[in-house]
């Protein structure tokens, strides 16, 4: 039988495969998002493989139409294996502006850029004109790394290699991560199924810079982790006119962001490497339509990164900074109070969201507290933050006699940081990589401990030990509705991790751009070396 010729091997071929892969626009939220591992299976179905072997790809339930994507190459020879991750989703194009329907065609986008050079900034504009880069959203962040992965799997069916390779790609990795949560269950169905000893998780995220202009390229034997504590401001409502008689949740929500903003009490250094500062992602009003009548009910976002802080950890951190908080907040008020000789209301309490949730179910019954979230619920279906904080406004609602309170939850996304960096054969594929690119190409990568974009490596090789996540589930009002983390099978896939991606530049900018040499040529030697190596 005359064999199938190669479809992603060389520089040239992987080019066009990226451009293909990245005009799918898959933008998350959108219809393109939920055709892209569609039209990812037909491409697959290119390679002979896949055409005799269709049940080695699978579809995995996303929601909302949206599935993650597995192709697995099986080889007789070993039951070890290499897990391949990357996503296939793409943040928006407004800052593109005019060029909105150009961001999707790298050729033409740069070819635009060349032509309307005043659109970049210096540095964007010499990239330019070294030929060296490509242009277009999803070029770097990552439909890149998913045509590498794509590359291995050619590469392994063609050579036979004796070792197994599952791609995985998702959708919502810019989001909620709701196709690596999807994809969690998956990989261990699989892996069960066709008896796979999972080896090493690789993710092909590119290298994000650690500050700006940085020139570096990095691997990661890690992935920094997320989490975002939430606040509800749950005030006494007056009139405008009688302020006093109540006190406005934004009184309340400002002495809690104000301390939570650039505080270094969740900041975490792991040899040399430190979390960014939390920062406000979110401020707003729940108030519906402008009157009168004080606003009693507001909420706020706060974005932690973490090293090893578990979320049990992160809430004690949390709670003690709102009740310092809310201490300096009922003593200014008081002051306020004395001062126009009103007698102040009662104390602000600061409770966790499970505290209110077991208040109600006291005070109603448990088959009324689950009525009233499934129809919060059901009623909005909007963002998955906002609906966390109207299940609490909706509880506190029915229990105005705990105000004014400020209530602590979790709200989604959760990503758990992970770190290999003591695993040994982490430390063997690092100098391996590191010596594969300075040798053939004279080219200096720096190993990091922690991918600092945010990764899907969030959901693998979680630690068994670690019991905090249920501090999250419990404060967590979506958990079980619309948002689960699948903890027990994360503690499962125990494997180390590695992400090693191209170099570009400007991720989620109009700038967004992709060195081509170094991801047309360096990196599929890179990978292949990386691969050859987890089994000599």
């Amino acid at each position: 039988m005359e064999q199938q010729e190669y479809l992603w091997e060389s520089p040239a071929q992987l080019e066009v495969l990226l451009y293909e892969l990245t005009e799918w626009r898959s933008l998350s939220g959108t219809e393109g998002e939920i055709d892209f591992p569609y039209k990812l299976t037909e491409k697959f179905k290119e390679l002979d493989y896949f055409k005799s072997n269709p049940e080695n790809i699978k579809l995995f339930d996303a929601k909302k139409d949206r599935n993650a994507f597995t192709a697995l190459y099986k080889t007789d020879k070993s039951s070890d294996t290499v897990v391949l991750i990357s996503h296939f989703d793409t943040v928006g194009i407004k800052e593109y502006g005019q060029l909105q329907e150009l961001a999707f065609s790298p050729e033409k986008l740069t070819q635009a850029f060349y032509d309307n050079p005043d659109f970049l900034m210096p540095d964007a504009k010499e990239d330019l004109y070294t030929n060296e880069y490509i242009f277009g959203r999803g070029t770097m962040d990552m439909k890149m790394g998913l045509a590498l992965h794509m590359h291995l799997i050619e590469q392994a069916v063609r050579e036979e290699w004796p070792v197994n390779l599952l791609l995985v790609t998702v959708p919502d990795e810019e989001v909620s991560s709701a196709g690596m949560l999807s994809a969690v269950p998956g990989i261990l169905e699989i892996s069960k199924a066709r008896k796979l000893n999972i080896k090493l998780f690789l993710n092909g995220e590119p290298s994000f810079t650690q500050e700006p202009y940085d020139e570096n390229h990095y691997i990661y034997s890690g992935s920094i982790g997320k989490i975002l504590p939430a606040a509800l401001f749950y005030g006494v409502p007056t009139h405008a006119g009688e302020p006093l008689s109540g006190i406005t949740s934004h009184f309340i929500g400002s002495y809690l962001t104000k301390k939570m903003e650039f505080t270094n009490k969740f900041q975490e250094t792991f040899d040399g490497e430190t979390t960014p500062l939390p920062v406000c992602l979110q401020a707003n009003d729940l108030k519906d339509n402008y009157d009168v009548q004080t606003s009693h009910h507001s909420y706020a976002l706060y974005n932690v990164f973490t090293l090893s802080q578990t979320a049990k950890d992160v809430m004690l951190t949390f709670k003690e900074i709102a009740e310092d908080a809310m201490h300096e907040c009922r003593t200014d008020y008081e002051k306020i109070c004395e001062a126009n000789n009103v007698k102040a209301l009662n104390c602000i309490r600061v409770l966790e969201y499970h505290e209110v949730l077991d208040y109600f179910i006291d005070k109603y019954s448990k088959d009324e507290a689950d009525e009233l979230i499934w129809k919060v619920v059901e009623s909005n279906g909007a963002d998955e933050r906002k609906i966390t904080l109207l299940i609490a406004d909706q509880l506190m609602e029915y229990c105005q006699e705990l105000a004014p309170a400020t209530v602590l939850m979790f709200a989604p996304p959760y990503m758990p940081a992970v770190n290999s960096s003591d695993d040994e054969l982490v430390k063997r594929l690092i100098e391996a990589a590191k010596s594969e690119m300075q040798d053939k190409y004279n080219y200096d990568v720096m190993n990091k401990h922690y991918f600092n974009g945010i990764s899907d490596l969030s959901y693998v090789n979680y630690n068994p030990e670690d019991n905090g996540w249920q501090s999250f589930k419990n404060n967590a009002p979506l958990w079980g509705e619309t948002y689960s983390i699948p903890f027990e099978a994360m503690q499962q896939l125990s494997a180390p991790v590695m992400n090693i991606g191209p170099y570009g530049k400007d991720a989620h900018k109009m700038t967004e751009r992709l060195h081509k040499k170094n991801a047309f040529e360096m990196m599929p030697a890179v990978l292949r070396k990386i691969i050859n190596e987890v089994f000599n």
